[in-house]
């Protein structure tokens, strides 16, 4: 439906955007993903015509928008301050888009009678928006958004202001509403949690670049670089460096790895980094293969809930695992990461 391509844009005098592309389809929620002043805002202002880019082009279903005005775009933009009226009732904030397009009020009526029953507030329809909780004012905000029937929906971090326990429910609440509208979304944040519970797509931005884009599992599973791991918060980062490589053998500050299945795409000398994820650690349990076996030291064991988070000191490295059981501090613990599990990044 959507299709960005190679965009580029300036901001005082400096590359913002560095030759960004990406498609959403219908009824998809893509999630630009990225850190603040990784031009993720500016990309949904290009979108809506807000804002000119110095080079590329933004289609839809085909069509270069260059010459649309924002207003025929038929575009749906969503920020964080949700921007309701305050001296409205939520009924009345959520007609206010159906006015300006002229419908009649048979139809407006019926439209928000929608809208409320799609956020589950039909008996606030009379409350002004000044009584709500911040939750219920997101809510509203979009059901105002989705009346107008959108062709597209951008919502630019809009549970930004929301405190995480609250953010967490709504999480659940807006992928159902967003989907069950069948809407193509396009949907900002620089929130992990937030991205992999709404996506059925992610698009990694840094520095103006689309680093990597997949599904929520592909990212998980297969990060790209270090960097996105790290920005993913998808566990331990060590440096190594290739000792072997048939069978691959990479030496860090705390042992010697082994990969015996990894592809022969290594040479001796060479630099790496590893992402050792606390989920895939083996502890103080009989181990079915030998390799990769280490002893640490217990720094600290915090209890999660569902499992024990441990830091443990090996050699001068500080690593994360994820625990069945606690582990008392100053103990010596086997550790073993099995070789399919760690994911290796050449340095370039």
């Amino acid at each position: 439906m959507l299709e960005v391509r190679n965009l580029t844009k300036d901001y005082e005098n400096k590359p913002l955007l560095k030759g960004v592309s990406f498609e959403v389809d219908q009824g998809e929620l893509v999630c630009l993903l990225g850190s603040s002043g990784s031009g993720k805002s500016t990309i949904l202002r290009i979108i809506a015509g807000l804002e000119e880019p110095e080079s590329g082009a933004v289609l839809w279903q085909g069509r270069d928008l260059r010459e649309v005005p924002t207003h025929k775009r038929g575009f749906g933009l969503m920020f964080q301050d949700y921007a309701l009226f305050p001296h409205k009732t939520v009924a009345q904030n959520i007609a206010f888009g159906l006015q300006l397009q002229g419908l009649k009020e048979e139809e407006i009526s019926r439209r928000v009678k929608d809208g409320l029953e799609s956020i589950q507030m039909e008996s606030f329809a009379d409350r002004p928006v000044t009584e709500l909780s911040g939750g219920e004012q997101q809510r509203v905000a979009l059901a105002r958004a989705l009346a107008t029937s959108p062709k597209l929906l951008m919502l630019d971090e809009p549970l930004g202001a929301l405190d995480h326990t609250l953010r967490t429910q709504l999480i659940q609440e807006l992928r159902a509403i967003l989907h069950q509208s069948q809407i193509p979304v396009i949907y900002v944040t620089h929130d992990r949690e937030e991205a992999f519970g709404l996506a059925d797509r992610l698009v990694i931005l840094h520095e103006g670049v689309i680093l990597q884009q997949g599904t929520p599992q592909e990212l998980f599973e297969q990060p790209e670089t270090p960097w996105i791991a790290e920005f993913l918060g998808l566990g331990n980062l060590v440096p190594g460096v290739v000792t072997q490589a048939e069978p691959l053998m990479i030496k860090t500050d705390f042992t010697e790895l082994t990969f015996p299945n990894q592809p022969l795409q290594y040479s001796p000398g060479q630099e790496c980094q590893l992402l050792l994820r606390p989920e895939d650690a083996l502890i103080g349990a009989p181990f079915s293969a030998q390799e990769n076996r280490f002893e640490c030291t217990v720094r600290d064991s915090l209890f999660m809930g569902e499992y024990h988070q441990l830091e443990l000191l090996c050699g001068e490295t500080t690593l994360f695992a994820k625990s069945e059981t606690p582990a008392e501090l100053g103990a010596k613990l086997e550790v073993s990461w099995p070789a399919e599990s760690i994911r290796v990044f050449a340095n370039q």
